[in-house]
């Protein structure tokens, strides 16, 4: 259990559970999971906190082979510029470490952009709260556990 199996369950969310080992060399962590439970990049989402130019953290949540596009987060949050939060921060604030940061069940609750292509799946799979746990999960009741909004917030997609 931790704080986001712990926070779906409290919030009567069904989800599902995927396991693997973690190879601690591994540099791209959401890539690694990808690869290791044999699911497509584009169904496998990374979780990025970001700080606008007003201090707010923010969490970013992308398809793992993509780059966050801060102009685009910057947009979508109505701020002028947005920057990634240094570990330290990211630490504090979410109470996970780098690499198993998951979007639910944060310490702190921050306001939550989830990328626009997940829309289009039926399940979409997120850090579990910890290196080598994946949570699969449906795209809108990742919405409605992280109060989050769609935006296109890498380089693909539209601004439409």
């Amino acid at each position: 259990m931790t704080p986001a199996t712990k926070a779906l369950d409290k919030a009567n969310i069904s989800y599902s559970l995927h396991e693997y080992q973690h190879d601690s060399n591994a540099k791209a962590f959401g890539l690694e999971a990808a690869e290791k439970l044999n699911l497509p990049v584009e169904q496998v989402f990374k979780t990025l906190v970001a700080q606008l130019d007003s201090g707010q953290l923010v969490v970013a949540i992308i398809p793992v082979d993509e780059k966050l596009n801060m102009k685009r987060l910057a947009k979508a949050a109505a701020a002028k510029k947005a920057a990634m939060a240094p570990a330290d921060v990211v630490q504090r604030a979410t109470g996970y470490i780098l690499g198993g940061v998951s979007p639910i069940g944060q310490k702190k609750r921050l306001v939550t952009f989830i990328h626009q292509s997940a829309v289009k799946l039926e399940r979409c799979y997120i850090s579990g709260g910890r290196r080598g746990l994946d949570i699969g999960i449906q795209p809108q009741d990742l919405i409605h556990a992280t109060n989050g909004k769609f935006a296109w917030l890498t380089d693909s997609g539209s601004l439409a």
